[in-house]
């Protein structure tokens, strides 16, 4: 049987993050991708766009969930991004109630960066998101996330491996199988991943380009999902999305008008090519 993934986070219909990009991606990875919209947006709520409309979708899981139960839908594995702190008991059930034997979680917790949590999030709402992380088999934080849900105060640079192995560690005792652990950075030119699988901490970077773009999160959490669902190991898997996520800012780079997000579609033959 083929897999299937189930992806739970927002649409914003305009603006390159969340599901316009978690779907485009692992699809192109050869993965048949199911969605489960958390909210719907008409744009996203970062730097460029002046105001946005909401609509939140949490009554509707459940309601979707009991008929995916009763057309006996099920779930090989499953990816979680953005989503809000009243979402995440209906997430939990899904996980219990749909899912195949076996069945991957991948979390990625959609909720903060650069040392702060995203507007509408609480000073609790990490203590939510590590209901799921004890789920997890794989978690996707960046280092504000990870420090926000280890209660750690988060630094910015000057950091060695014995900080970023702890984090991972402290991560992984939480509950999270594997830590793949982004935006970790030695040097001031490399930019790159910790992957933590219990035992051992390896590592990958890429060229830190000299620009910050919207939604290189999703970008990088999708092509990892991807490519571990195709069968890469964890390492290969968060190497390839690291990779593809530059590729993706380089074809972005050209157009100074493109505030909203990173021209991944113009990056799919990178990432075919690299899967085969």
């Amino acid at each position: 049987m083929d897999q299937r993934l189930l992806t739970i986070q927002d649409i914003s219909c305009v603006g390159q993050c969340s599901l316009t990009v978690a779907l485009p991606i692992t699809s192109a990875c050869g993965i048949e991708t199911a969605i489960l919209p958390s909210s719907v947006l008409s744009n996203h709520t970062g730097k460029g766009f002046g105001a946005w409309t909401f609509r939140d979708l949490t009554d509707e899981m459940p309601k979707i969930l009991e008929q995916w139960l009763k057309e006996k839908i099920d779930f090989s594995a499953f990816y979680t991004g953005y989503v809000s702190k009243a979402q995440i008991p209906h997430i939990l059930e899904i996980f219990k109630k749909s899912a195949r034997a076996d069945a991957l979680k991948i979390i990625d917790p959609a909720m903060a960066d650069n040392g702060k949590l995203y507007a509408g999030f609480d000073s609790d709402f990490p203590k939510e998101m590590a209901r799921l992380v004890k789920e997890a088999d794989y978690i996707l934080p960046n280092l504000t996330e990870a420090t926000l849900l280890l209660n750690e105060p988060f630094i910015e640079s000057g950091y060695d491996k014995n900080y970023i192995e702890r984090i991972a560690r402290g991560l992984h005792e939480m509950g999270a199988k594997n830590v793949v652990l982004t935006g970790v950075s030695f040097e001031a030119d490399k930019l790159g991943v910790a992957v933590f699988d219990g035992n051992k901490t390896e590592y990958y970077f890429t060229e830190r380009l000299a620009a910050s773009m919207h939604g290189t999160g999703d970008v990088y959490a999708a092509a990892f999902t991807g490519a571990l669902l195709r069968g890469k190991p964890a390492l290969e898997a968060a190497t390839i999305a690291a990779d593809f996520v530059v590729e993706s800012m380089k074809q972005t780079l050209p157009d100074p008008e493109h505030f909203y997000g990173v021209k991944f579609e113009k990056a799919i033959p990178f990432l075919v090519e690299r899967l085969k």
